[in-house]
C-alpha cells in the first residue's frame, strides 16, 4: 500500500476475465500518519480504507474487462461489513467478482481476507465512463504495469 498516494493495493495476483474475477494483495504499511490518529497507541487500518481497497481491486477488473477503454468510479457501497481489525504490517488478499455489467454501471462482490480469515466484504456499484482525457488513460496503464496487471483484449462481460 502506498497510502500517501491513495494506492491501496500492491499487486494483482490473478485476473480471470472469463470468470470475471480478480485477486490482489496489499501489505498494510508499518508506519503512516493515518495511524497517529487511528488510533494513538493502538494503530488500526480504517474501515473506509479497506472499502477503498476493495473498490480499487474491483476497478482494475472493470478496467481490464473493458480493454483499458473505460474507467470506473465508486458510486455506492452496500452491505459493507468489517469483521475484525487490521493492523500495520499485515498482508491482505482482496478478491472481487463482477456480478453485473450494463447501462454504464458494474456491480461487484468484493471481500478481504488475511490468512483465509474474513476481514470484510461489500457489494460495490461502480459507474463506468470513458477516460476523461488521454493523460489519465496513460497513467492508468502505467499504474497497471506497476501492479503487474497484464493488458489484454476486452472480454465479453
Amino acid at each position: 500500500m502506498r497510502l500517501e498516494y491513495f494506492q491501496l493495493i500492491d499487486r494483482v495476483v490473478d485476473l480471470n476475465l472469463a470468470d470475471r474475477t480478480i485477486s490482489a494483495e496489499a501489505t498494510v504499511p508499518t508506519e503512516s500518519t493515518i495511524f497517529e490518529g487511528h488510533f494513538p497507541g493502538y494503530p488500526l487500518m480504517p474501515g473506509v480504507l479497506l472499502i477503498e481497497a476493495m473498490a480499487q481491486t474491483s476497478g482494475w477488473l472493470v478496467v481490464a474487462a473493458n480493454g483499458f477503454a473505460r474507467m470506473p468510479f465508486l458510486a455506492s457501497v452496500k452491505d459493507a461489513k468489517m469483521r475484525t481489525f487490521v493492523m500495520p504490517g499485515q498482508v491482505l488478499t482482496i478478491k472481487s467478482r463482477l456480478a453485473h455489467d450494463g447501462s454504464g454501471f458494474a456491480v461487484m462482490n468484493a471481500k478481504i481476507t488475511r490468512d483465509n480469515q474474513a476481514i470484510g466484504d461489500a457489494t460495490l456499484t461502480l459507474r463506468v465512463l470513458d477516460f476523461p482525457n488521454p493523460e489519465m488513460a496513460a497513467q492508468m496503464r502505467i499504474n497497471a504495469t506497476r501492479l503487474g496487471l497484464k493488458i489484454e483484449a476486452p472480454a465479453d462481460v
